[in-house]
């Protein structure tokens, strides 16, 4: 007899079929706090330990780059309040993944404008990028006051700057010159974007980047995301044709 639960299918995808790098919008903290009757800040801590485990899911699956999308350049827009739980919790996690993520072979990267980060915060992410420098596995990229279009702004300067220099010709400038000016300078195009929590935007998330990148867009509240809907995406993304503006 049925029991009336679905079951999850099987996840049996060769490596070649896995996206490489994949950006994660993770969206939908404040409103899972909502549903609960919590304040904002308590989905912000919930959606931290969803992201730790997202995050070594996705090196068990062998995936070579995950950039998460932790507190964008909008963001400070939001409430004093929220803005000061969220940077208190991202004091905490630092100090935590230092910890949590010291036997991973992980290597921490913060792509973003740091400046109007506050002076410890800036050390503690200078401290989880030099702990985890020499690690070979996979990259992952924690994007903090991080825009895509601020992004390709900083490249446009770094470009103009160069020009101005006479150190580079204005025929030059190319979209690989661009790439190599972004904070991702040494990366590969994104793949994938998943974004949980029902939206379908990609707010401002890596958009040079994901120029040819496949999308998956999940009903799920980024604290409920779990390994099971992180396969779901991946097969979902395995399923898709890309041609690249070909046929």
């Amino acid at each position: 007899m049925s029991t009336g639960k679905s079951k999850t299918p099987s996840f049996d995808l060769r490596a070649e079929e896995l996206p490489a790098n994949i950006g994660i919008i993770m969206d939908g903290n404040g409103r899972w706090a909502k549903k609960r009757g919590l304040p904002r800040q308590f989905g912000h801590r919930a959606g931290a330990k969803t992201f730790r485990k997202i995050v070594k899911h996705c090196e068990a699956r062998g995936i070579k780059i995950v950039t998460v999308y932790a507190f964008s350049t909008e963001n400070w827009r939001r409430p004093e309040a929220e803005v000061n739980a969220i940077m208190d919790l991202l004091r905490s996690h630092l100090k935590e993944s230092l910890l949590d993520f010291k036997n991973e072979n992980i290597r921490t990267r913060f792509i973003g404008d740091r400046t109007p980060l506050s002076e410890d915060i800036q050390d503690l992410m200078a401290e989880a990028e030099a702990s985890t420098a020499d690690r070979t596995g996979m990259i992952l990229n924690i994007a903090i006051n991080y825009g895509g279009q601020d992004e390709i702004v900083h490249a446009a300067k770094a470009l103009a700057a160069e020009v101005k220099e006479g150190n580079l010709s204005p025929d030059e400038i190319t979209a690989a010159a661009i790439s190599s000016r972004l904070y991702t300078e040494d990366q590969p195009p994104v793949d994938l974007i998943l974004r949980p929590s029902g939206e379908y935007r990609l707010s401002n998330f890596l958009i040079w980047q994901a120029a040819y990148a496949e999308y998956v867009f999940m009903d799920v509240l980024w604290p409920d995301f779990t390994e099971e809907d992180m396969d779901k995406a991946l097969m979902k993304y395995a399923g898709r044709n890309r041609r690249f503006g070909g046929v």
